[in-house]
């Protein structure tokens, strides 16, 4: 078993995923900015990947590094992340950590990429330029409770009786369950024919943003919401509406309408070879995130 390294610990898919490490009889260090408030699994560590120097003492004796880092609520997220990943992998690369794993955005490298997807492929790159072989997940939208674009969803059909909507809500994408986004990442886990490679995961369905919000609204209302697609709704303009009927920031709001005229389906499913299973539909992914949410609720 390996010394596995979880930035941002306390984070949507970290939360999840270092319980599952744990599980698998890894040793997991948490990482978090504040340590202290850090409740559970693994040990805690205080690191900021801002700040070269407390990377250190975190990264030492680490076999697996996995980074799920982000700066989607800064206007500035491209210069930020790409300032955090080559620290990052800096001081991977001296702590002689053997594998950085990434999750990145899925969408063709050749394609129209917005900003961000821009900057999750110059991420993946700058992760491995001081040698340490990386490993990236690529995923579309991931469903699951406190997931800000599942989010985006869950209140939109559960907010509004009818939706006025721009036309990117024809664009297709592939959602991925979170059980599955954590299994992925699990299974790669110093896996040696996982090392510098880049894999597409998704669930088993090609669905546009409507066919989402559909499904979504018989499963949240028991019906569906009327939608009526309006030709000119500028992303500008889509994240102030999203910032209204959501708790979701316009500036968040933005930078992820940026990415959604893109088309982001997976084409590659080589990652089933390496980590074997099949994934869930769209429909149980729903569910189990609307399962997790009341159970928080009921909890509180």
């Amino acid at each position: 078993m390996s010394t596995v390294l979880v930035t941002g610990a306390t984070g949507f898919i970290g939360r999840r995923l270092v319980p599952a490490l744990v599980d698998d009889g890894h040793t997991v260090r948490a990482m978090t900015r504040r340590p202290e408030q850090y409740d559970g699994p693994g040990e805690p560590v205080g690191a900021d990947v801002m700040d070269p120097e407390s990377l250190v003492a975190a990264l030492d004796g680490v076999d697996v590094a996995v980074y799920l880092v982000h700066s989607l609520d800064d206007p500035d997220f491209e210069r930020k992340d790409a300032d955090a990943a080559r620290n990052f992998s800096k001081a991977a690369a001296t702590a002689g950590v053997r594998q950085i794993i990434y999750m990145g955005g899925l969408g063709a490298d050749d394609g129209d990429l917005s900003a961000h997807l821009r900057s999750r492929r110059e991420v993946e790159g700058l992760l491995g330029q001081d040698g340490v072989p990386v490993t990236v997940l690529r995923a579309a939208i991931v469903v699951g409770h406190g997931g800000i674009s599942w989010e985006i969803t869950r209140q939109l059909v559960k907010n509004l009786p009818a939706m006025i909507v721009p036309k990117w809500v024809g664009t297709r994408t592939q959602p991925i369950a979170l059980d599955d986004v954590t299994r992925y990442l699990a299974g790669v886990v110093d896996k040696e024919e996982a090392l510098d490679r880049v894999f597409e995961i998704g669930g088993t369905e090609q669905l546009t943003y409507l066919e989402m919000m559909t499904v979504a609204a018989e499963l949240i209302n028991g019906r569906k919401i009327p939608v009526v697609p309006v030709p000119v709704l500028t992303p500008r303009l889509s994240s102030y509406w999203l910032a209204l009927v959501t708790d979701v920031d316009a500036t968040t709001g933005r930078n992820l309408i940026d990415s959604m005229s893109t088309e982001v389906v997976v084409t590659d499913t080589s990652i089933r070879d390496v980590v074997p299973g099949e994934p869930l539909s769209y429909a149980e992914s729903v569910r189990r995130a609307l399962a997790e949410r009341a159970a928080a609720a009921g909890s509180a």
